[in-house]
């Protein structure tokens, strides 16, 4: 790609340029940027184009690579290294019981407790003792949008604070339960580094024993959710949301013995494909 070097500071100058090519976006590095050329007009320099991965899909989690669904094949695992460079890569084949504890097994390098940076939070954890999932991103970013600032928020299955720290960012005060010690002790930890003290409450234990008084909003990421609603409309506010998460080859519905404490048939949010044929799903429904 033929481009020029101009100052980053100067971009705004030659947005209307008539040797500029509109239809691809300029490339800043260090303060420069390197603006792509229309034919027929001089170019400073040719940039080699961008390398593309086509490779087995995976995820990072901090410097590790994470894959799910069949194993990896060695081309695969020797593909992830030359394009990733991670510490290590992991694959993990399914998340056992209610505290969600991964099947794993370390194909290369080394695992241990990293540090993961997403969407401006910090998210200390040891991937292969517990879970998370950096294919909920956007559903994160939908909490943080939903959430008003001085909401009561319970989150039923905290894990590390994959949905307690986005809501207490958002300025929720949030009441925070897991089952599983190892993901708790990432959770108090979490809960710390992103100074949200004042806004978790984190409880260890049965989530159906923890919850108490009345909440805005509540928070249910986890597939076996549905067998907890009645727990959830317990301490549900008149015109609150419940936002159940589920998975399965169908969107779900609201079931039938609480459409009565429902306002309306509820929405559903498709997130990720989870196994073939299968979606993970988010389910809102506003008590009332």
């Amino acid at each position: 790609m033929r481009v020029r070097e101009v100052p980053a500071r100067d971009l705004p100058g030659i947005a209307e340029a008539e040797w500029r090519m509109r239809e691809r976006r300029p490339f800043v590095s260090n303060g420069i940027a390197y603006v792509p050329v229309r034919d027929g007009y001089p170019a400073d320099r040719e940039l080699a184009p961008k390398a593309r991965y086509d490779g087995r899909g995976f995820y990072m989690i901090g410097t590790i690579a994470v894959l799910h669904g069949r194993e990896p094949t060695s081309a695969e695992i020797r593909e992830i290294e030359a394009w990733k460079k991670p510490t290590g890569i992991l694959w993990i084949r399914s998340y056992q019981g209610r505290e969600r504890i991964p099947d794993v097994r370390l194909i290369s390098g080394s695992s241990g407790e990293i540090c993961h940076h997403e969407l401006g939070m910090v998210f200390w954890l040891d991937p292969a003792q517990v879970m998370f999932s950096s294919g909920n991103r956007e559903e994160k970013q939908r909490m943080m949008r939903l959430v008003r600032p001085g909401e009561r928020v319970a989150d039923m299955f905290a894990g590390i604070g994959y949905f307690s720290i986005p809501a207490g960012m958002a300025g929720a005060t949030v009441h925070a339960m897991e089952i599983h010690p190892v993901a708790y002790r990432y959770l108090l930890r979490n809960i710390d580094e992103n100074r949200l003290e004042n806004r978790i409450f984190a409880g260890l234990g049965d989530c159906r024993e923890l919850l108490f008084g009345t909440y805005d909003r509540i928070i249910m990421g986890h597939f076996d959710s549905s067998l907890m609603l009645d727990a959830a409309f317990e301490h549900i506010r008149n015109g609150g949301t419940i936002h159940m998460h589920t998975a399965g080859r169908n969107p779900p519905f609201i079931p039938e013995e609480y459409r009565d404490a429902c306002r309306d048939a509820g929405t559903v949010r498709r997130i990720k494909k989870v196994a073939p044929h299968t979606w993970h799903y988010v389910l809102d429904m506003r008590a009332g």
